[in-house]
């Protein structure tokens, strides 16, 4: 999500409407990482527009277009077929996005636009076309880049038919709340969250690429203003520590106790598996130890044991997945922000 248009990326402090975005959208404490399965309350939250209020036994999807057999569904009909739940690792796709100089004007993320949950719902592949994409379509609706549109995504033929795709109506074993989707969302795991359309109305086959202002002109990794540039898909590799010790309320900054501190986070990647997390000690890097993922599409726990001495120090961490992906000490630059992995830095006062 980007600001509207000609929003020129800059450096002053934070604008009025990005503190009313943030104001909208949580990000998750970074302390929740302790959890294997974000608690509801806690999983990050972005809402593009109005959270639409919806009456359930009154709510039908509709499954149009270049479809065999046109359908609308109530709950109930979705609910009554073969379930199926799923742990994913969810991230905005402009998570970081205001630790990037110049500042795009949008959501001003830092790192915690993230949440792990187990999904519940309806396996897509069991709805069969010949079309091309498949266009998901939210009820929730607004204008940006100066376009009035309904939040739509899409999705190939064979992305959105993964058995492990689904139209997801519990999150963590309860009803999707309101800011989360219900009563159906879509969830695709390993992709960034834009992906994931809440509040479904409709999915439509299509025989030719869906062109909508979320698919063809929001999440794009971008070099200036008129680059058309390449989409927005799967999440590249992260790592994130548990600050440590106590936090100054203000500032953040952390205070430790010397001696040995046990350093603890989770990692994850939407293009490959985790396969090795470091720690740096100030600017020195050391191998932590993996722990168990929590599924095939969910974070994976890491630590690393500290032998803290008195002093200013500066913690950070990176990932890097199966598919050879790592995350760099420096962020490279886009004009909407997107796809930020940069390794996390943590200042700590041992005392």
């Amino acid at each position: 999500m980007t600001g509207g248009k000609g929003s020129e990326p800059t450096t002053d402090p934070l604008t009025f409407e990005e503190l009313q975005l943030a104001g909208r959208n949580r990000g998750m404490p970074l302390e929740a990482l302790q959890y294997d399965i974000t608690p509801n309350g806690l999983h990050y939250l972005l809402i593009h527009f109005d959270i639409p209020a919806i009456d359930a036994p009154e709510w039908r999807l509709r499954v149009h277009g270049a479809v065999a057999r046109a359908l609308t569904l109530s709950l109930d009909d979705i609910r009554a077929l073969p379930r199926r739940t799923v742990t994913v690792t969810m991230e905005c796709a402009g998570n970081g996005r205001a630790r990037l100089t110049p500042r795009p004007l949008s959501q001003p993320w830092l790192v915690e636009a993230i949440g792990t949950a187990q999904w519940t719902g309806v396996s897509r592949a069991g709805l069969r076309d010949d079309a091309v994409e498949m266009v998901f379509s939210g009820a929730d609706r607004g204008v940006q880049g100066e376009v009035e549109h309904s939040y739509q995504r899409s999705l190939r033929l064979d992305e959105a038919a993964h058995p492990d795709v689904l139209l997801a109506y519990e999150m963590n074993g309860e009803p999707l709340q309101p800011q989360h989707g219900f009563p159906l969302r879509l969830l695709v795991p390993g992709w960034y969250g834009m992906t994931s359309v809440k509040w479904l109305t409709s999915i439509e086959a299509v025989t030719e690429p869906f062109e909508g202002f979320q698919q063809a002109v929001a999440y794009r990794y971008m070099a200036g203003e008129d680059d058309p540039g390449t989409p927005v898909t799967r999440i590249k590799p992260r790592a994130l520590m548990v600050p440590p010790g106590i936090p100054d309320f203000f500032s953040r900054r952390r205070l430790v106790e010397n001696g040995n501190v046990a350093l603890i986070g989770r990692a994850w990647s939407g293009q490959g598996a985790i396969e090795r997390v470091e720690v740096g000690i100030d600017g020195t890097w050391h191998e932590a130890t993996l722990g168990q993922s929590v599924g095939d599409y969910a974070w994976r726990g890491w630590s690393f044991d500290w032998s803290a001495l008195p002093g200013e120090h500066e913690l950070s961490c990176r990932a890097t997945d199966s598919a050879g992906g790592v995350q760099p000490l420096e962020q490279p630059w886009n004009w909407q922000g997107m796809g930020n992995n940069m390794a996390q830095v943590v200042p700590v006062t041992v005392r």
